[in-house]
């Protein structure tokens, strides 16, 4: 039985450049860069980078003078190469100053992210938060909401849990905390609306590091506004721990029709591209059923009956190879990235897997027959025997690639663009 995810939490569509965020639309994916902004090369780079691995909005840090100055030849920069990818400017303390004396920047930048927890204390925080928000009412640019449990704001905290105190049944602490990011983020997006920006500018998050806490502030935030959220697991942390953690909180949330953005907040390795977490969204909203990005390849994980690592080396390669052509095949072959590919170990559900796939190959397991199935949609149409198998099932994947998902030609003799 197939779980059918609810429609989409937000009624209201937002704008973020020319990606649509909400009121139905597919999520989106979101990342962010580790450079330091200031190094408009670098930034670039990495922007280009995350771009051409999928992510559809990057955000930017902007800390500092020098990094406003930065962002309008970061735009620019990209804009030159045809990167359109839309940016987006994290401002924390003094995100106010910043984009009051730089227009430019304000400008470049197709949304802010606003942490209301930091934007100001006591009087100047109304002050500076409303800044912002005319700012981004001046340059027509959608905000994101963005509270995040390490810097809730104190005056908040103290206020509800003083309110909590004279209940005559308190609750605990991590209710009360949980209820503070709910309001911070639904005060301040109330608080915008009066300032004159539209509801379909404004965006929410509330984000903290717990599985359950996050799942369970976000189904509070989505019960009491109808916003674009977005959602995301902070500082989930290295490796797989941070994919499973994000995978376990996210994937309750998306299935329940919360969430209009996501981004995976993974600790990278030292040297390791900051893609993965580009990979990783996109792996969970397919593996869902809620997009394709890319082909999928199932294969086995093995057992006594696979003692060859040919399966695994297989598997492997040709999993980076169909990421690899991506960013080609999105442009020439409208569809691909629904295909399914399965990289089989050994006769027990090999030719199974490989018929249900659109392509599939069956590798000999320990002790059965030097030969390969390969089938296409169903049908057996080779048996591929000796070295060269990895090779050969590479050239028939890439065939069936251009003959299956080929725009057909116009009348004229040119492409058609794909339907919809």
């Amino acid at each position: 039985m197939t779980l059918t995810p609810i429609a989409r939490h937000s009624t209201v569509p937002v704008h973020v450049g020319g990606i649509l965020v909400g009121g139905g639309a597919p999520i989106v994916v979101q990342s962010m860069t580790n450079t330091d902004t200031t190094d408009v090369g670098s930034t670039v780079a990495q922007v280009a980078e995350l771009a051409r691995a999928g992510s559809e909005l990057v955000r930017i840090t902007v800390n500092t003078e020098s990094a406003a100055r930065a962002v309008p030849l970061i735009r620019e920069a990209l804009d030159a190469q045809g990167i359109g990818v839309p940016l987006i400017g994290d401002f924390h303390f003094n995100g106010h100053r910043l984009l009051t004396d730089y227009p430019e920047c304000a400008e470049a930048l197709a949304k802010y992210r606003i942490n209301p927890g930091n934007v100001g204390r006591g009087e100047k925080r109304d002050s500076q938060f409303a800044t912002m928000i005319e700012i981004a009412c001046r340059y027509d640019r959608p905000v994101r909401i963005g509270v995040n449990w390490g810097s809730l704001d104190p005056e908040l905290i103290a206020r509800l849990m003083d309110e909590n105190a004279r209940l005559p049944n308190p609750r605990d602490a991590d209710e009360v905390m949980r209820e503070a990011m709910v309001t911070s983020a639904v005060e301040s997006a109330r608080r915008a609306e009066q300032l004159g920006l539209g509801r379909d500018r404004i965006l929410l998050s509330c984000k903290m590091s717990g599985v359950q806490d996050l799942i369970a502030v976000y189904r509070a935030l989505a019960a009491r506004c109808d916003y674009a959220l977005h959602l995301g697991l902070t500082e989930a942390g290295l490796g797989s721990k941070g994919i499973v953690a994000s995978t376990a909180a996210l994937a309750v949330l998306l299935q329940e029709g919360i969430g209009d953005t996501i981004r995976i907040s993974l600790t990278p390795a030292p040297g390791e591209s900051r893609t993965r977490e580009v990979i990783v969204a996109q792996e969970i909203l397919q593996t869902m059923g809620l997009r394709s990005f890319a082909p999928m390849v199932t294969a086995c994980p093995g057992c006594g009956r696979t003692t060859s690592t040919l399966f695994q080396e297989l598997a492997q390669d040709i999993q980076d190879y169909l990421r690899d052509q991506m960013p080609i095949w999105r442009e020439e072959y409208p569809g691909v990235e629904s295909m399914q590919v399965a990289i089989m170990g050994c006769v027990v559900n090999g030719p199974g897997e490989s018929k249900h796939a659109n392509i599939g190959i069956s590798l000999p397991g320990t002790g059965e027959r030097p030969s390969a199935p390969v089938y296409v949609d169903g049908e057996k149409v080779a048996t591929l025997k000796g070295p060269q198998i990895a090779e050969e099932f590479t050239r028939m994947v890439e065939a069936y690639v251009q003959s299956r998902y080929r725009r057909p030609a116009s009348p004229s003799g040119s492409a058609t663009a794909p339907g919809p």
